[in-house]
């Protein structure tokens, strides 16, 4: 394998309903730095039924040059579909390095990509980097629970690939007015190539106005709530202020409240303008989560709870008596 031969960073811009999702744009960010560090480009892969949508928010988001695969056939993501057209475009171009989101989809197409490409795959990752000996990208993962920060290299194959958490990193401000080269590519694939149908697409229930991985502002409940009737007073909480629903491992554990609301390292990583975490006592596997929240104010009756070491504003008190004196607050502010 000669190194030289593969150059620039890649970034799978993953869609839904042909709208790409906030860690692609995020993850262009990061790699529009890492690429000037590099002296290379930053590519987009956008694939779904109508792209010129996203590609357009891919070029202003830092993308050079997107590569475009827009076909009905990708209309909903098919792993084994995406996955082989994804290699066959890696196999043309040879990329250094591609990020891909660490959502269900991404985990899936970055695997299978990987093992079809034999090279190394770091997953889950929360920080990325150039290394300043290897110039090989480092991948920074939590190992052990989240107990420590593990950097990996992939120092022997390329590409080098690594799954970003959604959240690791915060989007850019777009610039509509940047040029970039969109390149079509058709690859159609024969049905063979997948055992899957899809029949139905259900949307997931949440709670709250938005998902959290999408959401401005995020109130959390954890086991101060006591028990999962008492996430009433959270949900209130997040609906005046427009926000999403979180949630501690330990309220997700005791089956108060879905795992698609947990924040932390089992759960999802998140970066708001607001966190407001509301008896949470501050484990490190949740605050690797959330401690990169813009503000984070922290509601908890003991003095002591580790959340507010790393809170901006903390509340010392009844979270039962806190918590709706804020939504009714809001509401009054609202009323004028």
């Amino acid at each position: 394998m000669e190194f030289k031969d593969y150059q620039n960073i890649w970034v799978y811009v993953e869609t839904f309903e042909n709208k790409p999702k906030s860690v692609g744009l995020e993850l262009l960010g990061q790699a529009r730095k890492l690429a000037d560090e590099l002296g290379e480009k930053v590519c987009a892969v956008v694939m779904c039924e109508d792209a010129s949508g996203a590609a357009k928010e891919a070029v202003a988001y830092g993308a050079d040059t997107v590569y475009v695969l827009e076909n009905p056939e990708y209309a909903f993501f098919d792993v084994e579909k995406q996955s082989c057209a994804f290699v066959k475009l890696i196999d043309k171009y040879k990329p250094s390095a591609v990020f891909i989101g660490a959502t269900n989809n991404g985990r899936d197409l970055g695997s299978r990509t990987a093992v079809r490409k034999q090279t190394g795959l770091t997953a889950d990752c929360t920080g990325l980097a150039v290394d300043e000996e290897s110039g090989n990208i480092a991948y920074t993962r939590p190992a052990f629970g989240g107990n420590l920060m593990a950097t990996i290299l992939c120092a022997d194959t390329r590409p080098q690939m690594g799954t970003v958490r959604p959240g690791a990193f915060k989007k850019g401000e777009p610039d509509y007015e940047r040029s970039g080269e969109i390149i079509r590519e058709e690859i159609s694939l024969p049905d063979e190539t997948s055992v899957v149908k899809l029949l139905e697409f259900i949307k997931a229930q949440t709670t709250g106005t938005v998902a959290i991985e999408d959401a401005d502002i995020i109130v959390s409940g954890g086991r101060g709530l006591k028990e999962g009737k008492n996430f009433d007073i959270i949900e209130q909480l997040a609906e005046a202020l427009g926000g999403a629903v979180g949630a501690s491992r330990a309220a997700v554990d005791a089956g108060w409240i879905p795992h698609i609301h947990q924040v932390g390292q089992t759960g999802k990583t998140v970066s708001p303008k607001l966190y407001i975490a509301c008896g949470i006592s501050g484990a490190v596997q949740h605050l690797a989560g959330m401690s990169s929240s813009d503000v984070i104010v922290a509601i908890n009756s003991d003095p002591n709870a580790s959340i507010f070491d790393v809170a901006d504003y903390g509340i010392v008190g009844d979270l039962f008596e806190i918590v709706p004196a804020l939504t009714r607050a809001i509401h009054r502010t609202k009323e004028g």
